[in-house]
């Protein structure tokens, strides 16, 4: 296919880019695509875990430590471009915080989207990529992220409804997905190395944890898994050094994050399922 091949990834806050596709973005930024990276939120109100801060003194300032952070891993995955949607964190799901009118998920649904058309009409993305309609865990600003995306999809090609740039529609649409099996093997590994288990709860595996059947797009990205540990890194006030997350790899070394994987839900053009490329069909 002719042109510059083009991704956009949306995601409502710093640290969800370098956890959920941190190996992707460095494996296509690598190739020469165009990456460009839509943050909904600063992260205002997520938890401070950098044992070199003060909780007390680093919470007014969260906002600005937490961009710095993505700003860093966004340079060490090689990202083109970082956008912010311009929200505040909306925090975990039942908290008075939700109810905030500048928050992510008080914001307006028709204005948001039309701002993200406005990115998608600029880069012009063959491929999109962004959280799955529960969310990941239930967490607003993710929820509100998926129908944001959903929205910025399918409209950005309608001048009528969104005017304002030259109308684009992308070619395919993904979910990013966390195999049940993939996370059952995570989990169990971490019980015999005597680690808590955070990716399942009596057995049964995490909210987020979808059907492997779901699952339809494997990428390996096994030389880039420094870049995405390194890229985790640089969010120090969300995943210090004793987090569940490096733990997994001491325990499971590259293995544990050697292939990330996604869900196709939209594609206007022909791609046999199961891929291992976003951009198959494309190229």
């Amino acid at each position: 296919m002719a042109g510059e091949l083009s991704l956009l990834a949306v995601e409502p806050h710093p640290d969800d880019e370098s956890i959920g596709m941190g190996g992707t973005l460095a494996r296509y930024s690598g190739e020469g695509v165009r990456t460009t990276l839509v943050t909904a939120t600063r992260g205002e109100v997520g938890e401070i875990l950098d044992k070199d801060l003060d909780p007390k003194e680093a919470a007014p300032r969260l906002a600005t430590i937490r961009e710095a952070e993505l700003r860093n891993a966004v340079k060490i995955l090689g990202v083109t471009e970082l956008v912010f949607l311009g929200y505040e964190d909306s925090g975990m799901a039942g908290l008075p915080r939700n109810r905030e009118p500048k928050t992510f998920w008080q914001a307006d649904e028709e204005e948001a989207i039309g701002r993200l058309i406005q990115v998608v009409r600029r880069v012009r993305p063959q491929v999109m990529v962004t959280q799955n309609e529960f969310g990941g865990y239930a967490h607003p600003d993710h929820i509100k992220t998926h129908r944001v995306a959903i929205g910025a999809f399918f409209y950005a090609g309608d001048v009528e409804r969104f005017p304002g740039g030259e109308p684009f529609r992308p070619s395919k649409l993904y979910y990013s997905a966390f195999p049940k099996s993939v996370l059952k093997e995570m989990a169990e590994a971490m019980e015999r190395a005597g680690v808590e288990n955070r990716f399942s709860t009596d057995g049964e595996p995490p909210p987020f944890a979808v059907s492997d059947d779901r699952v339809t797009t494997w990428l390996d990205v096994s030389p880039f898994v420094d870049k995405k540990l390194a890229a985790m890194r640089a969010h120090r006030t969300q995943i210090p050094e004793d987090s569940w997350f490096l733990k997994l790899s001491q325990v499971l070394g590259d293995r544990a994050w050697r292939m990330e994987t996604f869900e196709r839900v939209r594609s206007s053009v022909d791609a046999p399922i199961p891929e291992n490329d976003l951009f198959a069909g494309l190229r």
